[in-house]
């Protein structure tokens, strides 16, 4: 719930927070926390996306911390207090992680950017909310919450995000040149939070396009991380769309002469289904090369390699019979021969793919039978020549397939009795 004040002091707004998903924060280890930086009168306040997620009625899945207190004064503080601190590796950039009740509380001191290379940057610790807010990416991410549930919003975030409107704060092209993934952090978010695809501001795209070419120096793991939230969010399509009209596909890996028009279908055909972020993207392969050179720049994983090459070779040649009564039965064979353990998941990924709803309902809950017969039940029957073996367990397999993988062990091998 929100009480309707506001106070106005230069951009600052300001409002109460006081909703349910704001008082369960409330837990042990953080009322702990708070006494701490209160005690030493240091200011602390929640930021970030977690002010964001509790603006809408969302509880946040993590809370990241913003204060005052440089990381040499937040080390002396909990040691004093008897707080072990974990994970030291974020200091130089301000940020010390302090264990309290089994929880961990990462929190960040102010700071502004000196100098950046559009990857890293040099900082300075601040005491300043406002020049900590204005040198975040988005209005939406730049805002602050207290503890006693004061909103500090310099810019008018929370105003963005009723509005459902993503926008840089301040210029979007010297937002991006400190870092040129928020590009992509932009595109993200957009699909997150905007209602309707292709409202962006002419000044945005601008700045885009201009600084695309900044993409190459950011590394392959990074991108790849944005990219599945890109296409696991809302108007995957258009985003994508986005990225060829502005030049950004050319720095991400994406395929030179993407199939643009096959994309868009397989995203209409998926739109239910929850697809895996590689699934959707490959409608923009035409050949092995173009998953080659997605891998070479991302990263991706040796699962989602195998998967994307999958579908680029199966998403014709493998389909439903409609003329069988058991429809699914090209799938079921297909798992059925193969010797790779995954491959019922990559078959849910192909139906999805295909826009095969129904059989993909059916394949997701589909028991994998077991084919009864062994070669050491063949070596009873007194066959001992290993090629013989092979080649009446693979007749008895077919067989098996075509009884629907109903007829038994016994059913099976009198049947090379009556031969």
């Amino acid at each position: 719930m929100l009480s309707r004040f506001w106070i106005l002091r230069r951009h600052l707004t300001t409002m109460r927070l006081q909703s349910d998903e704001f008082k369960a924060l409330f837990t042990d280890g953080l009322k702990t926390l708070a006494s701490i930086f209160e005690k030493e009168q240091q200011d602390l306040r929640i930021a970030g996306g977690a002010v964001r997620d509790l603006l809408v009625g969302k509880q946040p899945h993590d809370v990241d911390f913003a204060t005052t207190a440089t990381p040499d004064q937040m080390k002396e503080m909990f040691i004093k207090a008897g707080v072990r601190l974990i994970n030291n590796k974020g200091e130089k950039h301000g940020t010390v992680t302090a264990r309290i009740n089994e929880q961990n509380f990462e929190i960040t001191t102010l700071r502004v950017d000196v100098q950046t290379d559009g990857r890293h940057a040099e900082v300075e610790f601040t005491t300043d909310w406002e020049r900590d807010a204005e040198r975040r990416d988005l209005t939406i991410n730049s805002m602050f919450l207290g503890f006693d549930g004061t909103l500090y919003d310099y810019f008018n975030g929370y105003e963005d995000l009723k509005n459902r409107c993503v926008r840089f704060v301040g210029d979007p092209s010297q937002r991006i040149q400190e870092d040129y993934l928020r590009i992509l952090r932009y595109l993200r978010f957009y699909g997150r939070i905007s209602e309707r695809p292709g409202v962006h501001t002419t000044c945005t795209l601008d700045a885009i396009k201009e600084n695309a070419p900044g993409l190459r120096g950011i590394s392959g793991e990074r991108i790849w991380v944005e990219l599945k939230k890109i296409l696991e969010g809302n108007h995957a399509n258009h985003l994508i769309q986005i990225m060829y009209q502005l030049g950004v596909s050319l720095y991400i890996g994406l395929p030179k002469d993407g199939n643009l028009e096959e994309f868009a279908r397989v995203c209409e055909r998926t739109e239910r289904m929850s697809p895996k972020p590689v699934t959707l993207l490959s409608g923009l392969f035409i050949n092995p090369d173009d998953v080659q050179k997605l891998d070479l720049r991302l990263k991706i994983s040796k699962e989602e390699k195998s998967l994307a090459l999958f579908l680029l070779k199966q998403r014709k040649e493998l389909t439903c019979d409609r003329t069988d009564r058991v429809p699914l039965k090209p799938y079921q064979d297909y798992i059925i021969d193969s010797r790779e353990p995954d491959t019922q998941k990559k078959i849910c990924e192909l139906l999805k793919y295909q826009g095969e709803e129904q059989l993909f309902r059916k394949m997701e809950s589909w028991t994998l039978p077991r084919f009864p017969v062994s070669g050491h039940d063949l070596r009873r029957m007194g066959i001992s020549s290993g090629k013989d073996i092979g080649r009446i367990l693979q007749e008895l397999r077919d067989r098996w397939k075509d009884s629907g993988y109903q007829e038994s062990k016994e059913e099976l091998l009198n049947s090379l009795v009556h031969k």
